[in-house]
């Protein structure tokens, strides 16, 4: 990992502590070693570097690729260990490095929704995320994250705003016979959202509140 990712961690940290009233809830449910796909609900810029803190494991990020065209930006996401893929599409360079990283035991972050929710609630998910636990075989670690809605502008400064991460238990998906059909996936895709959603406070839960 490049110097800044351990000091993006570090002040992540700080500002948190800081600023924001921020608890983590279900850190005895992270797996201490192995292959790991860490899913979560998407609301704010905040969250890949909130959820990289939040885990106490080395962990890369999927982020979409409009990231990697400023030279500024690219330098940040790429050195905070995030890496670019193709918003809705199954994009094979990704995953394929998603997998190697994974073989080498190294968490791997997605947001299934590809994108942040301007309602908090959660939105229909693209079947990515599921592809890759599918090839990858992984275990999923459904993470919810609430209150960082709420970083707007610098009126939140002064509020303390609480942020909740909220981590379920690691499953993984049932095997498949061969090739995975797209009902298949879609299925996968709702069982992935259904635990995130669970995890969430009801009035997060959007489109898969009624997974439950």
């Amino acid at each position: 990992m490049h110097w800044f990712y351990y000091v993006g961690r570090f002040l992540t940290k700080a500002l948190l502590l800081l600023l924001t009233r921020w608890q983590v809830k279900g850190r005895e449910n992270i797996p201490v070693q192995g292959p790991l796909l860490v899913v979560a609900n998407h609301l704010n810029l905040a969250d890949p570097p909130i959820l990289g803190v939040s885990i106490n494991r080395k962990m890369v990020f999927l982020a979409k690729e409009e990231l990697f065209r400023d030279a500024l930006s690219r330098f940040f996401v790429k050195n905070y260990g995030a890496f670019p893929v193709q918003r809705g599409r199954l994009n094979r360079a990704a995953f394929d490095r998603a997998g190697q990283f994974l073989a080498k035991g190294i968490a791997v972050a997605m947001f299934p929704e590809g994108k942040r929710s301007k309602t908090r609630q959660l939105e229909s998910a693209f079947p990515g995320t599921a592809m890759l636990a599918w090839r990858c075989g992984a275990p999923i670690l459904p993470v919810a994250i609430s209150g960082t809605e709420r970083i707007k502008g610098f009126s939140w400064i002064f509020s303390r705003p609480k942020i909740t991460v909220n981590i379920g238990t690691a499953f993984r998906l049932p095997q498949v016979n061969g090739k995975v059909s797209k009902e298949e996936l879609n299925q996968f895709t709702n069982t992935i959202m259904g635990h995130i959603a669970q995890l969430l406070p009801e009035a997060y839960r959007g489109i898969y509140g009624g997974n439950l």
